[in-house]
């Protein structure tokens, strides 16, 4: 069939080139009116010291169906990056608010929770995730945060656009949305997800069944994708991986709290560019192998909290199943680039693949030597019941370091 064949319980959103941005955008201006919406940046100060940060911003201030941009700041320890991302959001005008999350404001939230024993030592961008939604749920009238990346290289509105038009759409009934595109320059991208995680999840099918909540994962063509949609009920109730893990605990979070149906995944554009991770074969606890490491236990305490027994000795006929279907799809994604004339270096990919087996037993020893691992950052649900009064004091920590900004600067 072609690529308009929906194969999953997840419902797949296509982008068959037949949309123009024009009418998503008079779609989403007209149905924002009731149906408002947030949208969430994460970004480091490196990132936003970069060219494609300065896109995005320059994009943004046309898309005047967003209610509120939240920009968390995070990575940021000094006051000339805050005062620099200021000026640097200032042509989103006062829709943008800058939350510093490396100020002494939040961190003094994040110390008070720390005291009560919430899970807010880890920077990163899940806390600052986290932090935005905090923020955003402060304004009743949101009814969903989209998010996405800031280092997207070839960035344009329309990526936003069709995250948000599922979510909008009156006729339309998703709790989240998910993004796919095609990772590929003169190369193709991708291989956490093309050389790990596909392949990785097969293996787990062939040693364990259909189970329900790895069908669900395999419905998704790029399930490390940064972006998303998420009504802001469901955003109230998920919690949120502090490391690399983030997008995989996301998935695991909806599987959880939400119905398949309600669930979607929509293509943002033909092609998606952003800045890669080193492979790090010889430093397992940075790069692409520290990501490994991270999706692969979460992945597995996931399944561990579904009831699923793991012993020591599953893990290496784990790593056996996986290297049958990662050299599978080796000889699949050469093939690929060919066709599409596109660079492959297959001994690369090979060694890849090595690196990320070694992650399997590795992950597998964590998991068993630790199986409960780093607690994830609890749901606003729980954070509520136990200060109710947080997003609004988050609202004015913002306001007084934008007020400390400008007073600094007509001093």
């Amino acid at each position: 069939m072609p690529d308009f064949a929906q194969t999953g319980q997840v419902t797949t959103l296509h982008d068959l080139q037949t949309a123009d941005l024009d009418p998503i955008e008079s779609l989403l201006f007209e149905n924002t009116r009731s149906y408002r919406m947030g949208l969430v940046l994460p970004v480091t100060a490196s990132d936003m010291r970069a060219e494609p940060f300065s896109k995005i911003v320059e994009e943004l201030v046309d898309a005047t169906y967003i209610e509120t941009i939240a920009v968390s700041l995070g990575i940021a320890p000094s006051r000339e990056d805050y005062l620099e991302a200021r000026e640097k959001i200032a042509p989103l005008g006062d829709k943008a608010k800058l939350l510093w999350t490396d100020g002494p404001r939040f961190n003094e939230f994040y110390k008070t929770l720390c005291d009560a024993g919430f899970n807010l030592q880890t920077q990163g961008k899940g806390r600052g995730v986290w932090t935005a939604f905090g923020y955003l749920l402060a304004d009743p009238q949101l009814k969903a945060f989209a998010l996405h990346d800031c280092d997207i290289v070839d960035y344009d509105r329309t990526i936003l656009a069709r995250l948000c038009l599922p979510m909008a759409h009156p006729s339309l009934d998703y709790d989240f949305c998910k993004a796919y595109y095609a990772r590929a320059t003169d190369r193709l991208h991708g291989r956490v997800v093309r050389l790990l995680v596909a392949p990785f999840l097969q293996a787990l099918m062939m040693t364990h069944g259909d189970d329900p909540f790895l069908q669900y994962l395999s419905n998704f063509r790029y399930p490390l994708a940064g972006e998303f949609a998420v009504t802001s009920a469901l955003a109230r109730s998920n919690r949120i991986p502090s490391d690399w893990g983030l997008e995989v605990g996301t998935l695991a979070e909806v599987f959880r709290n939400t119905s398949i149906k309600k669930v979607c995944q929509v293509d943002l554009c033909r092609l998606y560019e952003h800045k890669h991770q080193q492979l790090s074969l010889e430093d397992s606890t940075k790069g692409l192998m520290k990501m490994a490491n991270d999706i692969l236990t979460t992945i597995f305490r996931t399944l561990s909290s579904r009831g699923l027994v793991l012993s020591e000795g599953h893990f290496v006929t784990l790593r056996s199943a996986y290297l049958r279907s990662a050299q599978d799809a080796i000889r699949q994604y050469h093939a690929d680039a060919v066709i599409n004339d596109l660079g492959y270096d297959r001994n690369a990919e090979e060694s890849a693949v090595e690196g990320f087996a070694d992650r399997i037993t590795d992950a597998g020893r964590e998991f068993y030597e630790n199986p409960a691992g780093a607690e994830a950052i609890p749901n606003w649900s729980r954070i509520l019941a136990a200060f109710p009064d947080l997003p609004r004091q988050m609202r004015e920590a913002v306001e007084l370091d934008m007020q400390d900004a400008a007073s600094e600067t007509i001093t």
